[in-house]
């Protein structure tokens, strides 16, 4: 039995379904290196149990996932060589330099890695509630059904507090639309839930208390369905999304946003790779909260 330290891992229903959820509720469950290594792991161990035939990804604590980890002691201590360096930091191109590292080092462990769960031989229900913002969006995005508690909002801010085209895995005209993505990256609003299942980007909204009783009801319903149809239907589903230009798509927009990473860290002295107060944007420590998105916006009060 492997044991996890940033996320755990049970099996339910004599099995059938495996629940997975990440555990850093200090830090809002921000993703660290270690947690998003983990939790890979703990993906490709649900999808190679035969037993398997449904995979749950939730968050422990006030909410499922804050996004990348941009500064933690932990993260930090990641990605500084010595004892507690995380082994991801000298390979996958971390040893090399420029835009070429960061590059290789996004591709692995936020990009391909994000593209392989989604393709996971399994179907997987992200079970997601708080705020989801930025990085966590992609977590979500990777499962094939996504149900949130009545309490959850969605939000990319990165344009807004990092001057950044978006996350590495660029889903958001797929799941918001086009015109919709425009408005949320260049304002930094977020999405209701109620507006989330209305697009059908969620799927069921359940009472914050019962979230993971109702998920598991939902997931044991899904269960129930021969595992070759399941898989079929997923396959179907995602073949056609590719054959639309997703796969493409994804690809184009990973250089892109490495490309804006590039651009920041060539303007910067120090080499930073993202927008600071000195390019006119907030800091993001401290920035406004984040408020709604709503049809008027005088009469929003915003």
């Amino acid at each position: 039995m492997t044991d996890y330290k940033y996320v755990t891992y049970e099996t339910l229903d004599e099995g059938t379904i495996a629940r997975i959820m990440l555990n850093r509720p200090d830090t809002r469950n921000a993703q660290s290196r270690g947690m998003l290594t983990e939790l890979h792991e703990a993906f490709l161990r649900a999808e190679a149990d035969d037993t398997v035939r449904v995979v749950i990804l939730g968050g422990l604590g006030p909410m499922f996932s804050s996004g990348h980890d941009l500064g933690s002691a932990q993260s930090r201590a990641e990605r500084t060589p010595g004892p507690d360096q995380h082994p991801s930091f000298r390979i996958n191109g971390a040893t090399r330099s420029g835009a070429e590292m960061l590059m290789l080092q996004e591709w692995h462990y936020y990009f391909e890695n994000t593209r392989r769960w989604r393709n996971l031989r399994k179907i997987t229900v992200a079970q997601v509630h708080g705020d989801v913002y930025a990085a966590s969006l992609m977590l979500m995005w990777a499962c094939d059904l996504i149900v949130a508690a009545d309490n959850t909002t969605f939000a990319d801010v990165v344009g807004t507090r990092l001057g950044m085209c978006g996350v590495e895995y660029f889903a958001h005209p797929w799941e918001f639309g086009p015109r919709k993505t425009k408005e949320l990256m260049l304002t930094g609003d977020s999405l209701s839930v109620d507006e989330a299942h209305r697009m059908g980007m969620v799927s069921k909204v359940f009472p914050a208390d019962e979230l993971a009783d109702r998920t598991l009801e939902f997931a044991r319903r899904i269960a129930a369905v021969p595992t070759m149809a399941a898989l079929l239907i997923k396959e179907s589903v995602n073949q056609t999304q590719d054959n639309m230009g997703f796969y493409n798509s994804l690809n184009a927009c990973f250089t892109l946003h490495e490309l804006n990473h590039s651009h920041w860290a060539q303007v910067h002295e120090n080499g930073f790779p993202v927008g600071l107060e000195e390019d006119g944007l907030p800091n993001w420590r401290t920035a406004p909260p984040v408020v709604p998105a709503v049809k008027d916006q005088a009469r929003g009060g915003q």
